[in-house]
Order: structure tokens, then C-alpha cells, then sequence
């Protein structure tokens, strides 16, 4: 049986079963998984080792590199900026950032940026990896890229452009870099172990990460022929898709301490299990006593559907809020009123409001795939049994 410590409320524990099972049967080696109810923490465990390709054991504090997870925490700073008055979502993104406003882009609204229409998923010359770190060639050349699609008339999600666009954003509006403003205004208060621009300090409590293969099927088991994928359309180094994740080049190492302490909020926050779902419950309501972050305008503008259909990245159908990726067949969580985000490979996080419930999972071994990893859906139909989430999927 696989290592597995911590705890859960009366009640969920299949959410442990189901945890457990990722490590005997899915070839997990090292994750965390924790759920909020009603602002209550309920679920609290992590088993295996701390690196993927290690021996010490995962301890209570262990954080990772959560990849795409980090797009949700990143995405309430501008939300949140808004709903305090500084930044008006239907604005041009000119307004804040005047060098913006070039090639073509004039008339993307900051709304654009959140909801992966800006049309800038791309770069037309890859950035070396110490150009996406150095903080300033990154929102320079999306600055000055023409967009492939005319801004708010298509979506297809902006995998690195990300990090520069909503980080110039904010340092235009605030005068705090992203990790800066995200560390002040929500970890601090929120008490979370959750970083963009891993401090020094706190190296030593990260795991390596890695790429790992998924079990092998069973004998005489079934094999359907798979759907067109982001996998596939990868393999194709013209496609939008290859473009979009390769935008750096080559690509970092993101063991290396000089890539966790850069500042790249769509892919290379660093967090636990247990800061992502504190975070996605403050979203919805209070925490233990603790401060919420969204007003009700607010979250509903977050989890309110402003792209859907084919994406033009991902190729299958995609749909997100504000910020947030939507609950549906490309991304599926507890119900139609679910928001929040994957991390490429296997981390998620996480809330749904009418259940008042938020989600949390960190892994360090990473598998092929963007989004719906086998050991988080898992992890996600298991609450779903125990709080009777709706599964009905749009889209």
C-alpha cells in the first residue's frame, strides 16, 4: 500500500481510496490533493516522494512546479485589480500599456487577454530561455507581435504569451511586478505556500519534477482509437499548437532554482496542493476566519463563459471565463458552476460555488497532455461521490 499521510473529514473517505489507488494502479510518484467545504478543509493528504525521480519522502510542506495551474491563481490579480477599480476589463489594453497598441492590435480589451482571444498565442521568433527569465524581452516582443487572429473574434489558449501579457498588465497598472502583488495582496493574507518567483528561502522545500509514462494497459484490455489531440497537433512544428508551446527555446529546466524564481505567471508557479485549494476557496467565500477575495460581482464575472467552441491551440473544444477554464469535456470538474485550471500534465485547481467546495492536487511527475490527467479526475470523481456533484458537461 502506498505511503499515504494526512487526513480526511467524515465522510471523504473515498478521496482517500481514490488517492491511494492513484499510487497502486495510475503510477503516481509523488503528489498532494486537498479540498475545501464551506471553508472548512476536508481533505488533507500527500504520499510518495517529494522528487519523481527521488527517495526522501513527501513531506507536509512539499511544493511543486505546478505549470498551468499557476494561470488561475495569476488570473484573480487582474480580477481583483477591477473590482478595486483600477482596471476596467472593457478597456483597451492600450490604455495601460501604450506600446501595445501596435500591429494590429489597437482594439484588444483587456477582457481579450484574460479570455485567450488576444490572437497573440505566438511569437514569430522563439525567445531564449534567459529572454522568457529576464522579465523584459518577453512583454517586448508581445508588444510588438501581430496577432494571428484579429483580437476578440476567436480563442485559442495563449500557453506562455500568458506570463507577459497579464504580467506587463499588471506592473502597468499597480507598479508591483505580478509575483510582487500576488505575494502582498493574496498569499500573505491567505497564509499560503504559494510563489511566482520562488524565494531563495524556500528552495528547499520544492520537488523535482519529471516526465513520466502512464501505466501499461491491462492485458486484453480494450484500445479505442483516440480523438484528434493536443498531442497530435504538437507533432506538426507549423501548427499553432507547437508554435504556441514553443515559444521559448529551447525550453527551460524547470528544476533549475533560476526558472522557479523568475516570474512566469502562466506556467511557473510554484505551490501546495493545500495553498491552490485555500486560494480557490477564498475565491467563493471565507476561509476558517480568513478574508475572501472575490465579491460576488466578481466571481461571477470569473466563472461567466466568454470563449467556447474549437480552440485553435488546444484543437478540441475549450471554453473559459475570465482567466479560468470552465467545466466541460476538455476540462472536466464538479458541475456547471466550476472554474479554475490544469497545469499541463497532470496538476489542477479549482472551485465550484454552488458546492462551496475548492480543489487542490500537485504532482511531480508529469504526464503527456494538457488537461482531464487521469490521477486529478480520479481525485475529482471521488469528491464528486461524496458531495453529489452535478456532472452534467457543457459544451
Amino acid at each position: 500500500m502506498a505511503d499515504v499521510r494526512g487526513t480526511v473529514a467524515h465522510g471523504f473517505e473515498p478521496v482517500r481510496d481514490a488517492f491511494v489507488r492513484n499510487f497502486e494502479v495510475l503510477g503516481e510518484r509523488g503528489a498532494a490533493v486537498a479540498v475545501y467545504r464551506d471553508g472548512r478543509k476536508v481533505v488533507d493528504l500527500w504520499g510518495g516522494t517529494a522528487d519523481f525521480d527521488g527517495t526522501a519522502p513527501w513531506a507536509a510542506g512539499t511544493a511543486q512546479v505546478v505549470r498551468s495551474a499557476t494561470k488561475g491563481v495569476a488570473a484573480a490579480v487582474p480580477l481583483l485589480l477591477h473590482q478595486r477599480g483600477r482596471l476596467d476589463l472593457d478597456a483597451p489594453v492600450g490604455t495601460y500599456w501604450p506600446e501595445y497598441k501596435t500591429a494590429g492590435k489597437e482594439r484588444t480589451r483587456v477582457r481579450d487577454l484574460l479570455s485567450h482571444r488576444a490572437g497573440v498565442p505566438v511569437l514569430d521568433r522563439p525567445l531564449t530561455p534567459s529572454e522568457a527569465l529576464d522579465g523584459v524581452a518577453g512583454p517586448l516582443a508581445v508588444a510588438a507581435q501581430a496577432p494571428v487572429w484579429e483580437p476578440g473574434t476567436d480563442h485559442g489558449y495563449h500557453a506562455m504569451t500568458y506570463s507577459w501579457l497579464l504580467g506587463e498588465l499588471v506592473l502597468r497598472v499597480s507598479g508591483r511586478s505580478m509575483g510582487r502583488w500576488m505575494a502582498d495582496e493574496i498569499a500573505r493574507p491567505l497564509g499560503l505556500d504559494l510563489w511566482v518567483g520562488l524565494p531563495a528561502e524556500e528552495a528547499h522545500r520544492v520537488g523535482r519534477i519529471g516526465a513520466v509514462e502512464p501505466p501499461p494497459a491491462p492485458p486484453g484490455g480494450l484500445r479505442l482509437r483516440a480523438k484528434p489531440s493536443v498531442s497530435e497537433a504538437y507533432k506538426d512544428p507549423d501548427s499553432l499548437t507547437r508554435r504556441a508551446f514553443g515559444v521559448i527555446e529551447p525550453l527551460p529546466d524547470e528544476n533549475d532554482p533560476v526558472y522557479r524564481a523568475a516570474e512566469l505567471p502562466a506556467s511557473g508557479g510554484v505551490a501546495t496542493a493545500r495553498a491552490l485549494a485555500r486560494v480557490y476557496a477564498a475565491m467563493i467565500g471565507e476561509v476558517e476566519g480568513g478574508p475572501r477575495l472575490f465579491a460576488p460581482a466578481t466571481l461571477t464575472q470569473a466563472r461567466t463563459e466568454e470563449s467556447a467552441g474549437p480552440d485553435r491551440v488546444l484543437v478540441v473544444n475549450t471554453r473559459f471565463g475570465l482567466g479560468y477554464m470552465l467545466h466541460g469535456p476538455a476540462c472536466p470538474l464538479l458541475g456547471p458552476t466550476s472554474f479554475g485550471h490544469p497545469g499541463r500534465g497532470g496538476s489542477l485547481a479549482f472551485a465550484d460555488p454552488e458546492s462551496g467546495t475548492a480543489f487542490g492536487y500537485v504532482t511531480n511527475g508529469m504526464r503527456k497532455g494538457v488537461t482531464a490527467d487521469p490521477r486529478a479526475q480520479a481525485l475529482v470523481r471521488a469528491v464528486r461521490s461524496v458531495i453529489g456533484g452535478k456532472q452534467g458537461l457543457a459544451g
